[in-house]
């Protein structure tokens, strides 16, 4: 009769895992492929988000333009900046850091990690109006996006002036996914109070966990991305801007035909009950207060300090479709008025779309520029890049 064995696969696996965590980082970097930067331009995937390493990489290139944003860099068509700009053969490439639910804080610490490779880096960052409820991001948009690479990098980053690090070290513990990390927790409360003897003991820990991550996202950088359908289209090669903004009303006007408010005949059809439903229900509404603004002057403050080369666009809202949910005109403006001045105050450059509410196909459904938005935004960055 054979023996079992029950103790081999386990073994087999504790070495398996011993040999991916004591495999130097610098050994997994040379075995990302030449083509991966290129490819995760497009893939708006979270692994990238979340690591360090891909972007790092793009920061290092000046042919790369980082567009940041949340979920309308995921809204494809021609008129996207990165189908558009790679049709039309751009001496830049779009390299696209954004889904639903990435909001300022989200973006805050990102830069915080990169803000030694930010120095007269340009880029594009994307500013919805929807950031900007009265108690700022919440739980279920923080937690499945935040970085945990990142949020332990921060207490040891030198290059982020003290007093905005431990701002943003506060806002971030404010967060169950942060206070229920024990160990990321422990660390912040020992920082914030100067507590040296805790910090230096956590510190331990923390480093050999960041040296895991720093692992995990090499692992998944040398993961294959999901096939997406983004796929190129010449519809918008060699135009003027006004022939596209003609193609990209047409466009918009033909997806639309079966809708109201300008909103993109797919989204109607699922959202068409929602919609109904929503009639004067946000009467009483305003984007003129909320912790969204205190997380976006941090941003600001860390793009400044770091002397990065941004240029804000200033989304609008759907008109037609706010004005049908009751929510005011004036909660609106206020927003507008109030981000133009911090982006202002900060002297940064901004593109502001706020009087397009009411423009046709500039957004493709209630909060997602598209179409006719994408040309305008196309020819802005065109003029800010040159």
């Amino acid at each position: 009769m054979k023996k079992k064995y029950f103790f081999g696969p386990i073994i087999l696996a504790l070495v398996l895992f011993a040999g991916g965590v004591l495999v130097p980082v610098s050994w997994l970097a040379k075995l990302v492929p030449e083509d991966r930067l290129e490819e995760s331009a497009t893939s708006l995937e979270s692994n990238m988000f979340q690591g360090t390493y891909l972007q790092s990489e793009m920061l290092k290139h000046s042919t790369y333009v980082p567009i940041y944003g949340s979920s309308e860099l995921s809204r494809w068509d021609p008129f996207h900046p990165s189908n558009y700009f790679e049709t039309n053969a751009a001496a830049f490439t779009p390299y696209l850091i954004g889904k639903g639910g990435m909001t300022s804080i989200i973006h805050d610490l990102n830069f915080a990690t990169h803000a030694d490779q930010l120095k007269n880096k340009q880029m594009v960052i994307i500013v919805s109006p929807q950031w900007f409820v009265k108690h700022g991001t919440d739980e279920q948009h923080f937690a499945p996006n935040y970085s945990a690479l990142q949020a332990y990098q921060l207490p040891f980053n030198k290059e982020v002036d003290e007093q905005v690090k431990r701002k943003l070290m506060q806002r971030l513990i404010t967060y169950d996914a942060v206070k229920n990390d024990t160990i990321l927790y422990q660390l912040y409360d020992a920082y914030l109070n100067d507590k040296k003897v805790k910090f230096n003991i956590f510190s331990v820990s923390a480093k050999a966990y960041i040296s895991l991550l720093k692992k995990k996202d090499l692992y998944f950088t040398l993961l294959k991305d999901k096939p997406t359908n983004r796929h190129q289209s010449n519809e918008v090669k060699d135009k003027t801007w006004e022939e596209l903004q003609a193609q990209a009303d047409a466009y918009g006007e033909k997806r639309t035909q079966h809708s109201k408010f300008y909103i993109d005949d797919n989204v109607y059809k699922y959202r068409k009950h929602y919609i109904k439903g929503m009639k004067g229900k946000n009467k009483g509404h305003s984007y003129a207060e909320s912790l969204e603004y205190d997380d976006f002057q941090l941003m600001l403050d860390i793009l400044k300090e770091a002397n990065a080369d941004p240029l804000f666009v200033i989304i609008p809202v759907n008109g037609a479709y706010y004005d049908y949910t009751g929510f005011p005109e004036k909660g609106r403006q206020e927003y507008y008025t109030r981000i133009k001045k911090q982006i202002n105050d900060s002297g940064f450059t901004y593109a502001d779309y706020s009087d397009h509410e009411y423009d046709p196909h500039f957004m493709r459904d209630t909060i997602h520029i598209g179409w006719k938005g994408w040309v305008y935004l196309n020819e802005d960055m065109q003029k800010f890049l040159e």
